[in-house]
């Protein structure tokens, strides 16, 4: 039996709602169908706008499934069904949403991957405040906190990234006339997120990485020779280390960190020096923390460590050294005095050490946030 194909995914990606992400996918699965292509909506997220609900006419919908949640039905795109349909295309409407517990996939973005591993091809949407490498900036620019992420990586499989751009006004404008929210939620959400402010710093966001994102799909073919000749040289190659606490800002750190990496196309690591060589000498909730941070990294595609030594600079240096680290990221504590003699933060000793590394301190910064 001939090799599944693996399907395309090409995503509609916007900086707010209401930028228009759901109508741009629905009029492509249209033109799709016009043209002859089997599509279908395997799932599609009204949210009572008009438009893109007429927008949706005469394409084929796959049902939703019911799921049970502490006494509570529950609707959820039914993966199965549209495996068993199996079109050519599948539709699917906000790709970083979370599935309700009890379902077979944690995330959205898994069913997707599954519906691509069949040879469906698919299209979605999202907004870039859902990309984990972006969590901080985003929470910094709007106070908010996301909570529903997508690790970059899966983000860069796509084969396709598109921007839906309206201007913050034009969008201010839709949600005034009560075109992406009803009235009352609508004088919320301008109160909230929908600032003017908070939109051109989204905007500018997504338009710089739907950039980088279009500019890694150029083949190396079509790049500049000499730029990319300089940047093969072997002084140019970049490494990244970055130190695994249990500071509760090395997630912070982690995303930071990855991406810069993305951007440099540098080689990751995560890494975390302990006296046993393992988590079991640390406390149960320092074990924890630094074992979710462990975990975090590799959900990102970073490759972690967890070395031997008593000293920790001395221990991540001696490991920067051997594999050629450029750059090594590390947080700083809150309310440490930074005197070497009253504090117990590697982070001097490592400025201290890696004389020729970069080092990246990621300080504490406060924000007024909310979470969501």
């Amino acid at each position: 039996m001939a090799e599944q194909t693996r399907g395309k995914l090409k995503i509609f990606m916007g900086y707010a709602a209401g930028v228009g992400k759901t109508y741009a996918m629905l009029q492509e699965a249209q033109d799709l169908k016009a043209s002859g292509v089997d599509v279908v909506i395997g799932y599609f997220e009204p949210h009572g706008r008009k438009e893109t609900i007429a927008k949706a006419e005469g394409l084929e919908l796959i049902p939703r499934k019911t799921i049970d949640y502490r006494g509570c039905p529950f609707e959820e795109m039914d993966t199965d069904a549209i495996l068993a349909r199996h079109p050519h295309v599948a539709v699917v409407d906000e790709f970083p949403h979370t599935n309700v517990p009890g379902s077979e996939r944690v995330k959205r973005w898994e069913d997707v991957h599954l519906l691509l591993a069949h040879g469906i091809d698919v299209v979605t949407t999202m907004n870039i405040q859902h990309l984990e490498s972006l969590n901080d900036q985003v929470w910094n620019i709007s106070g908010i906190r996301v909570r529903e992420t997508i690790p970059d990586w899966v983000v860069q499989q796509a084969d396709e990234i598109v921007m839906v751009d309206v201007t913050p006004r034009a969008l201010l404008h839709r949600i005034q006339r009560g075109v992406v929210y009803d009235r009352a939620k609508a004088e919320q959400a301008l109160q909230n997120f929908f600032r003017e402010s908070t939109l051109v710093a989204l905007r500018e966001l997504a338009l710089r990485q739907t950039a980088h994102e279009v500019e890694r799909r150029i083949p190396a073919a079509d790049r500049n020779a000499p730029l990319e000749a300089e940047a093969s040289r072997p002084d140019k190659h970049r490494r990244i280390v970055i130190l695994i606490t249990a500071n509760p800002k090395t997630a912070m750190l982690i995303r930071r960190a990855k991406r810069v990496s993305d951007f440099l196309g540098a080689e990751t690591f995560a890494v975390t020096v302990q006296p046993t060589g393992d988590l079991s000498g640390l406390s149960e909730d320092e074990r924890r923390a630094i074992e979710q941070h462990l975990n975090f990294a590799r959900n990102l595609h970073i490759e972690t460590r967890i070395l031997e030594g008593e000293d920790v600079a001395e221990g991540l240096v001696d490991f920067a050294r051997r594999n050629q680290i450029t750059q090594i990221y590390v947080t700083r504590p809150r309310g440490q005095t930074w005197m070497p003699v009253l504090n117990r933060d590697p982070a001097q000793k490592i400025i201290a050490l890696a004389k020729d590394m970069q080092i990246v301190i990621v300080s504490d910064r406060e924000t007024a946030g909310q979470r969501s």
